[in-house]
């Protein structure tokens, strides 16, 4: 089940404002396939796997990795270096999200996994938090806020059961009020998330655990918001408004507010029917109006979380991909049309089927598959062998198959 967060801040996606509308005209105009390969690459789904720089690489390069409960092939943090950089071992993802001093968590997209150099630019989301007097609809206890503070100055990093305990009863919601006041202290910044034990948040104090040279600074809301945003549009590449406010969840009068201070260049994309922008060094690596260069280099053929950032806004997903997908984990199985934990194919930089899979034993077990053409079977194998290699799998066995004239090459071809 997905992490719920304490009290978000932000709005949903709001009307343009007058600012917005009173962007300078674009000069730069993009066709949808120029556009598609700009925010591939951007993703680090394009060109030669960046394995130096591994998971933490990724990490830096998307600005913010969601969490989720739900693990299938694994848990989809994991799922995210995978899809750009092949097998990754466990040990080094863990290092990468939770090796002290290099990430932290915090509300972003959703509950995610961020660099440590953005620490400074949350503190405009950690002061509203402070504004804020319940959590869950619940006031705060001041006595058990001082308590966990003072429990873990005494005796360093703690779980919510090390604390005191999670939940009054065995109800997942029912939080005590010590889980209500640690939430808080990490809304707060006053805590922060170093570890995972069993997927359990291991937390300590945000000023032993976050280096004192990020630690101490207080940049304003405006100064925060316009890095945000700037660092949004690199790591989508070209976006809409919409976009843009998606990606840290940020509030429309945000956004606005700093979009002209933020260095990306308004863009006309064919076919979007909406104002875009862009990352000025992604058009710039991308060639003259976003042209052939954007496309150079390794595609990767891959399974992709639903949770990834590539794919994580539905509408945005559809607009550049013509995909229309969602997370069916939460509807009941017999609406469903997919399977529980669709992961969309992607290959030559398109996405062209789902796969729903599954472990038993050393068998990936794909449950459900589609595709959008018979041409994409070997993508289809070459992605199950690799999926089933980095997860220990000997064997792969798809039982649903939506198109069965298409088993035996890809029975063949998985061999």
């Amino acid at each position: 089940m997905a992490e719920i967060p304490v009290e978000s801040p932000s709005a949903t996606p709001a009307a343009p404002s007058a600012s917005a509308a009173a962007a300078p005209p674009p000069t730069v105009r993009l066709g949808a396939d120029q556009a598609r390969r700009i925010a591939l690459r951007a993703q680090g789904l394009i060109g030669p796997p960046d394995r130096r720089a591994g998971a933490g690489g990724v990490l830096r390069r998307l600005g913010a990795v969601q969490l989720d409960t739900i693990s299938v092939l694994a848990r989809s943090h994991e799922l995210v270096p995978y899809a750009r950089l092949g097998a990754v071992g466990r040990r080094p993802v863990e290092q990468a999200y939770w090796g002290r001093g290099t990430a932290f968590e915090y509300w972003s997209h959703a509950a995610c996994v961020l660099p440590i150099e953005q620490w400074p630019l949350f503190a405009f989301r950690r002061r509203a938090y402070r504004a804020k007097d319940r959590v869950w609809g619940h006031p705060v206890s001041s006595s058990a806020y001082a308590q966990v503070i003072d429990k873990l100055r005494a005796e360093g990093p703690l779980t919510s059961t090390g604390l005191g305990g999670a939940k009054k009863t065995s109800e997942w919601w029912d939080w005590s009020d010590t889980k209500i006041a640690v939430e808080r202290a990490l809304a707060f910044g006053d805590v922060v998330v170093t570890e995972r034990r069993g997927w359990k948040r291991v937390y300590d104090l945000a000023e032993r655990a976050v280096p004192a040279e990020l630690f101490g600074q207080d940049p304003t809301d405006a100064e925060c918001l316009v890095r945000l945003v700037a660092l949004a549009g690199a790591a989508l590449g070209v976006a809409t408004r919409a976009d843009l406010m998606d990606y840290h969840r940020l509030k429309g009068a945000q956004l606005d507010a700093v979009l002209a201070e933020s260095g990306l260049v308004p863009v006309e994309v064919e076919g979007w029917g909406a104002p875009a922008w862009a990352d000025p060094a992604a058009l710039a690596a991308a060639g003259p109006a976003g042209g052939s260069a954007a496309g150079r280099g390794r595609h990767r053929t891959t399974l992709l979380s639903p949770f990834d950032s590539l794919i994580w806004d539905r509408p945005r997903t559809e607009r550049i991909f013509g995909m229309s997908h969602r997370l069916e984990a939460y509807t009941p199985k017999h609406k469903r049309v997919h399977g529980y934990f669709a992961m969309p194919l992607l290959t030559a930089g398109r996405l062209v089927g789902r796969v729903d899979p599954a472990r038993v034993g050393n068998v990936l077990v794909a449950r459900q598959v589609s595709l959008d053409a018979p041409k994409f079977v070997p993508a289809l194998a070459e992605a199950l062998r690799e999926a089933a290699e980095w997860t220990g799998c000997s064997a792969v066995r798809v039982e649903q198959l939506a198109d069965e004239s298409l088993r035996p090459e890809l029975e063949r071809l998985l061999g």
